[in-house]
């Protein structure tokens, strides 16, 4: 199940980098994931200061 972003975004950016499949763009106001190309492997929910990312 691919990984989405919450509300709780404050667009750092963190999370985009650490996406071995680059599925995360900088979207309105916030990070979005491609959930078509997300492998659900964690890394941007681990890398995420704010634990805005949460497997959906």
């Amino acid at each position: 199940m691919a990984y989405v972003i919450t509300d709780a975004c404050v667009s750092c950016g963190t999370c985009e980098g650490e996406c071995p499949v680059g599925a995360i763009s900088q979207g309105d106001g916030q990070y979005v994931i491609d959930a078509d190309s997300c492998i659900s492997c964690g890394s941007c929910a681990g890398a995420c200061p704010t634990g805005a990312i949460n497997e959906g």
